[in-house]
């Protein structure tokens, strides 16, 4: 999912994003707002991982979502 689609869907696919990076509040989501790069920093900053494995992490999820 590209970073404006994620925008674009963003109320339906932050359960899933929450989903997979519990660690994540609603207010993160709500600051987020479906920009891929926030989304990264946020999960840098929650889980103490470097930007690389932050963005692996995403594609990860993009895929399968």
């Amino acid at each position: 999912m590209n970073n404006d689609r994620m925008q674009g869907s963003w109320e339906q696919v932050k359960g899933n994003v929450q989903k997979m990076w519990g660690k994540l509040t609603n207010d993160d989501l709500d600051v987020i707002e479906g920009d891929r790069k926030l989304l990264a920093g946020k999960i840098q900053e929650r889980y103490g991982i470097a930007k690389d494995e932050a963005d692996k992490q995403i594609d990860e999820w993009n895929r399968t979502h």
